[in-house]
């Protein structure tokens, strides 16, 4: 499964791609310079159970990390995440 970030000014989404399928998207939204909303998650039905949904979150904290920022989840999906793996909240915005 590869994992694809596309990004932009105000707005991006981190996409989970196997045998060209689409198994599951993330999208952000830039608050300010140094930190990213997570707003929504979605896996394709098929993807289910695969843990598509946490592997994209933690692309997102690889990016964070990779680029000192911090994550604001307001996603559900996102927020559950984080509340479940302590050693990501380095990037958590508090």
């Amino acid at each position: 499964m590869e994992i694809q970030q596309i990004n932009d000014i105000r707005k991006g989404y981190f996409e989970a791609v196997e045998n060209d399928k689409q198994a599951g998207k993330m999208t952000y939204t830039w608050a300010g310079d140094t930190k990213f909303i997570i707003d929504h998650t979605e896996v394709n039905e098929e993807f289910n159970g695969k843990g598509v949904g946490k592997k994209l979150v933690m692309a997102a904290v690889e990016f964070a990390r990779n680029n000192s920022l911090k994550i604001i989840p307001l996603c559900p999906f996102a927020k559950s995440v984080f509340d479940k793996t302590e050693q990501i909240h380095d990037v958590l915005f508090r």
